[in-house]
């Protein structure tokens, strides 16, 4: 098992701690941030998996590139592109309801 450890500077006046462990294509990813800990989507993760270092205050800002490389056939791949797919059908929904309503609209005024 591979683990790497971030301190990242959120809202908080103290650093969240960011863990990432490699196991197989197993990876985990915990965060302190409140929403973290809750079990919910987490910015601070997703940014590092994403190769982002903003806000590192832990000096291994190097090691984003590290964690990024990790998620390509992981666990975590798979469950993020059916999100990015749930998202995209979002939008379209989106887009469905204002063409909606605008056709409610313009059947209002005939």
């Amino acid at each position: 098992m591979e683990e790497l450890r971030f301190k990242v500077q959120g809202s908080a006046s103290d650093p969240y701690d960011v863990t990432f462990r490699l196991h197989g294509i197993n990876l985990s990813a915990y965060c302190t941030c409140p929403a973290g800990v809750n079990g919910q989507y987490c910015k601070h993760r997703f940014a590092i998996m994403d190769g982002q270092a903003k806000g590192i205050v832990s000096g291994n800002e190097s090691d984003v590139a590290t964690v990024h490389g990790w998620v390509p056939g992981t666990d975590v791949e798979a469950a993020i592109q059916d999100m990015v797919a749930a998202e995209d059908q979002l939008a379209d929904a989106k887009k469905d309801v204002s063409a909606a309503k605008k056709r409610v609209a313009a059947a209002m005024r005939d």
